[in-house]
């Protein structure tokens, strides 16, 4: 067994990886576009991008949110996932480097 992001995978004799289950596939890209979806409902931007700029980035990450269940309906769990870890990607690393920041939620 081996360990990789809290996953367990099984080792082939020749000590390499074994490929991720549909299963597990399935359920990594629905974690992280639920995930995703959750976030990005709180995004605002922070000023540095203009606000066609925002626009554009915003959309480009609902792009492929879109992306990621167009493939998973059609059955493509390599591409969903990859368009779900891409726009996690974009969010994440804007969000690192203050472009984007997230709302606080009044009580």
């Amino acid at each position: 067994m081996y360990l990789v992001n809290n996953n367990i995978f099984n080792i082939i004799n020749d000590g390499m990886k074994k490929e991720p289950t549909e299963t597990e596939l399935r359920h990594e890209t629905s974690k992280w576009l639920e995930r995703l979806e959750k976030e990005i409902k709180y995004v605002k931007s922070t000023g540095k991008l203009d606000k066609k700029q925002f626009s554009q980035l915003m959309e480009n990450i609902h792009a492929y949110i879109s992306d990621c269940r167009y493939f998973s309906k059609k059955g493509d769990l390599v591409r969903a996932f990859e368009a779900v870890i891409y726009a996690w990607g974009m969010y994440e690393t804007c969000l690192h480097a203050g472009i984007i920041e997230k709302q606080k939620l009044k009580n």
